[in-house]
């Protein structure tokens, strides 16, 4: 074990008092226990995580604002902290469904989450280790009181499920016990995460059944650590070396190649043995790390070894040095940027910016991922989906912008996206945020006027915001489910992003009784409109359904008034998540394109003997474009509209119809307005839209859709189809990544 250390790694406080507890939010009792993951990071159940929170066990949806509490032992007592989600992996069945009432086994059920905790509030995590048959383990209750420890043997391990045996004497696991660690005291080490129990039998009633020797006794199961690693490692959480120790002090010597600059920028910056030791106190504190000796410092080879080692060593280190050496503070930086270890931010840092954000209104927090993309523009960073906690790890590894001449410090991804995020908060949190973003630049020798940049750009954009209201939107996910039957999933978005409002994901429904179905929320909504638009309907479909008749479906039934048709009462778009996905090279020309959605140009595509591939030439030749009118008979037209959506075309108008009238003669053209050359004959759809502005268009189309269907039917023949977008609003993430649960 090095100078380093990690606080309580010396195995001096008991195993107990490294269990956590998970508390429920309405009255604080124990939904469950916690494993000690890392400094600021323990692990349990997701079923535990649903209970705290008031959720349906098995709700498979990530909690991605919500806090619950965890409660830890100190010196002091029992102490709460808020936390939240930073990875999920949802509970689900053996075949990869949901998990079900009555079920008695699943898989995934693991729920990462970072505490909101000063330093040293959390004990070092303990050694993790393979679960195998026949340990001896013990689990606690989410409690943590030392009488509720269970004795445990592994009866046998079933592939990521193993089977525990509790003593008939002594306490049983039960409700409360699930996501805590399973100890093996032989292993010295965490073997698992209790998972449930198998309770006794009981009537039709639910009353418990008479005792009876022929009943299954004390049987539990867990989630081995081995499945533990598996489940995690997609995420990278567990790539920390020994969990015990602080970043691999232990004595090996790094082969990072910013190892050698960092021992020549040590032995010249900290050239006394009481700097050194003084300034590597203070950096283990900073750092959460027991310094080896109150009197003698670390050798200066293994100060360098922890530098590349922790990842957030480096901008304590430059944060400790900043006030008093600049020029040194500079030259680590330096030979900071030859590894790929250490993060943007130091620890205090860190936690400073969680605790700020933790006080930012929901509304505005809902908005992340459009400020994550307008404030990064053409860098990728996917938003969609993933937690908070994630979108902020991955931008601290990002590089900075500007247009620095003299290859000075630029701003990072990191505080560009904190400046468009203050920029939307009220006061106070937008001057806290503001003051951070001061703190870290001064920290990395940016210059003030380069962040000033990015924070007029910030109120640019945020004054455009102000000015056009968010139109409410319901989302529906439409997949075929056999002959004339649908399945459907509905959303509402009024602006803080998608609320799933359908919960039985196994019905399927007739045209008309889709069409009942949504028009039931829409009316729930109408309420909220206060703009006097009309919301948006948003139709999730896959490639295949680009031409399903969603709007013309009707919700007419006896007794009816009104036909009710979707696509004439309301603005009906189809949106195909699905091309998006799997071109994603194309998501920054797709942002961009949407940016320019207002200027950008049209392109109409005529000539229905043309190769589909010349379209997907010409548009990478054209990243202005923003709108594309495709007026070719229905085979070449769903392989140029599938093209234009993969490649990320906003806008995409066609007709459902035959598209017979379209003109062999004619060819690619592009304007800024009408586009179709002087010797097409466009279709009406197409001839008609060419006055509606892009922006306009679900209006427009939705207005066309009413005159198709009344008196004046002759003069309006088309049946439009208009694909929409929006790269400013989020679609719900099970449409991308649970296809099973709609096949």
């Amino acid at each position: 074990m090095g100078w380093f250390r990690a606080v309580g790694a010396s195995g001096d406080k008991e195993t107990r008092s490294r269990v956590a507890s998970v508390r429920r939010a309405d009255d604080g009792s124990p939904a469950g226990a916690a494993v000690i993951l890392g400094i600021d990071t323990v692990l349990t159940c997701a079923h535990v995580v649903n209970d705290a929170l008031g959720r349906d066990l098995f709700d498979a949806r990530t909690p991605r604002l919500d806090d619950v509490f965890v409660a830890l032992d100190g010196p002091r007592g029992t102490v709460r902290f808020p936390a939240r989600v930073v990875h999920w992996v949802a509970p689900r069945a053996r075949d990869g469904g949901a998990v079900r009432d009555g079920d008695g086994e699943w898989l995934g059920d693991l729920a990462v989450l970072r505490v909101d905790a000063p330093l040293g509030s959390i004990p070092a995590p303990v050694p993790c280790a393979a679960m195998a048959p026949g340990q001896q383990v013990r689990a606690w209750h989410g409690s943590g009181h030392g009488a509720t420890f269970a004795d445990l043997r592994v009866a046998a391990l079933d592939g990521p499920i193993g089977y525990l045996d509790g003593k008939s004497t002594g306490m049983a696991v039960g409700p409360g016990y699930s996501g805590g660690p399973l100890w093996s005291e032989e292993d010295g080490a965490v073997v698992g995460l209790v998972a449930a129990h198998f309770m006794p039998p009981c009537d039709s009633g639910g009353t418990p059944l008479p005792a009876s020797p022929q009943h299954l006794i004390r049987r539990s199961w867990g989630i081995p650590w081995q499945r533990v690693e598996a489940e995690l490692r997609p995420f990278g959480v567990l790539d920390t070396g020994d969990r015990g120790n602080a970043g691999g002090a232990g004595g090996a010597e790094s082969d990072d190649p910013a190892r050698g600059m960092l021992v020549m920028a040590l032995r010249n910056v900290l050239a006394s043995p009481y700097t050194l030791g003084d300034t590597a106190r203070r950096l283990a504190h900073e750092c959460g790390i027991e310094p080896g000796s109150p009197v003698t410092p670390p050798a200066v080879e293994e100060f360098a070894d922890f530098l590349v080692t922790h990842p957030r060593a480096l901008p304590a280190l430059v944060e400790i040095l900043r006030p008093r050496d600049p020029g040194s503070a500079d030259r680590l930086l330096v030979a900071g940027r030859l590894t790929d270890t250490p993060l943007l931010l130091a620890p205090r840092e860190h936690r400073r910016l969680h605790q700020v954000l933790r006080r930012v209104e929901r509304p505005v927090l809902a908005r992340f991922p459009e400020a994550v993309r307008e404030a990064t523009k053409r860098v990728a960073v996917p938003a969609e989906g993933d937690t908070l906690d994630v979108v902020l790890d991955r931008l601290e590894t990002l590089p900075g912008d500007g247009h620095s001449d003299d290859g000075g410090p630029r701003v990072p991804a990191l505080l560009r996206v904190v400046e468009y995020i203050a920029a939307l908060c009220p006061q106070p949190r937008k001057a806290d945020l503001r003051l951070w973003s001061d703190a870290v630049a001064g920290r990395l020798g940016i210059p003030a006027a380069a962040l000033r940049e990015r924070r007029s750009d910030a109120e640019d954009w945020a004054r455009m915001l102000r000015g056009g209201a968010r139109r409410v939107r319901v989302l529906a996910q439409v997949t075929r489910a056999g002959r004339g039957r649908h399945r459907l999933r509905v959303w509402c978005d009024e602006g803080t992003g998608p609320r799933q409002m359908s919960t039985d994901s196994a019905a399927t429904f007739s045209a008309s009784g889709a069409a009942r179905e949504l028009l039931r929320v829409l009316e729930s909504l109408a309420p909220s409109a206060t703009d006097g638009a009309r919301p948006l309907v948003e139709v999730l479909v896959d490639r295949a359904d680009l031409n399903l008749p969603v709007d013309e479906w009707a919700a007419q039934s006896p007794g009816e008034i009104v036909p009710g048709v979707l696509g004439v009462e309301f603005p009906l778009v189809v949106h195909c998540p699905e091309l998006l996905r799997r071109h994603e090279r194309f998501l920054p020309d797709w942002r961009e394109r949407w940016r320019q959605l207002d200027s950008g140009e049209t392109l109409v595509v005529s000539d229905p003997s043309q190769d589909p591939h010349q379209i997907y030439y010409e548009l990478m030749g054209r990243l202005d474009t923003v709108r594309v009118c495709v007026d070719v008979p229905p085979g070449p037209r769903d392989a140029i509209v599938q093209i234009c959506l993969a490649v990320g075309i906003p806008v995409v108008v066609w007709d459902r119809g035959s598209g017979a009238e379209a003109s062999s003669s004619s060819s690619v053209s592009s304007s800024a307005a009408s586009t179709a050359s002087p010797s097409s004959t466009p279709s009406h759809v197409v001839r008609h839209m060419e006055a509606v502005a892009t922006r306009e268009l679900p209006d427009g189309v939705r207005v066309y859709r009413a005159n198709a269907k009344g008196k004046r039917a002759p003069e309006f023949p088309g049946r439009p189809v208009l694909a929409w977008a929006d790269a400013d609003r989020t679609v719900p993430r099970l449409h991308l990544t649970e296809p099973q649960e709609s096949a």
